[in-house]
């Protein structure tokens, strides 16, 4: 559908603040979602789409960015369009099923384990964590006998949907914080832990969910 010339759509507050400052305080690339369609089905029109409206598409994902300027275009034209973290530079996750994540931060209370920020959708919960390197999670996951599919990692190269996207993105309920950004004093990003001091809690949780192929956020 063409836009009225003369005419601009009015954007999100609540979206495009929360990509405002995931970019230009926090210095996270981010890049819009598919979205979905009037029928709930993904923007990207595969009949198929595991993770309908909830993903990178056009643009991709190495167009996320840092840049206060293309995060405005972005959210004024498309004011309703998810809103996506490229995983890897600046911020990474580890995600397991909804209630094998719940089980997870409550061994963390228990432990007195600080966390960071914590992303749940209908289905998944996502624990951000500092950047880390394939060798080093391999490390980390090498140290254990099984571990369960269900884990996904978001690294290099990957990306996670983030709140306040909206309803239809990542299931009905969208996505929304668990556990709230906190940025210390003196610091300019949200606290993150390292995934050395989450990811044996996480492993061990993930073993109580099922393991499935078919991926979902």
């Amino acid at each position: 559908m063409r836009e009225i010339l003369g005419k601009r759509r009015k954007s999100s507050p609540e979206l495009l603040r929360a990509a405002l400052t995931c970019a230009e305080r926090w210095h996270w690339p981010v890049v819009p979602g598919a979205g979905t369609d009037a029928g709930g089905g993904c923007a990207c029109l595969r009949p198929d789409c595991p993770v309908p409206g909830a993903h990178p598409h056009d643009p991709g994902l190495l167009a996320a960015t840092r840049d206060p300027r293309m995060v405005r275009w972005w959210w004024t034209r498309r004011p309703d369009q998810p809103l996506v973290l490229a995983t890897g530079d600046r911020v990474s996750a580890v995600s397991l099923p909804a209630v094998a994540g719940a089980r997870a931060l409550g061994v963390f209370d228990k432990l007195g384990v600080r966390t960071g920020p914590v992303v749940a959708t209908p289905t998944r919960l996502a624990v951000l964590v500092e950047p880390y390197s394939l060798e080093e999670l391999g490390e980390l996951l090498d140290r254990h006998e099984w571990v369960p599919t269900s884990l996904r990692y978001h690294g290099e190269g990957g990306y996670l949907l983030l709140p306040p996207s909206p309803a239809g993105s990542g299931g009905t309920a969208g996505a929304r914080w668990v556990r709230q950004p906190v940025v210390d004093p003196g610091d300019r990003a949200p606290w993150l832990p390292s995934v050395r001091v989450v990811v044996d809690t996480l492993v061990q949780a993930g073993r109580t969910a099922p393991d499935g192929s078919r991926l979902s956020y």
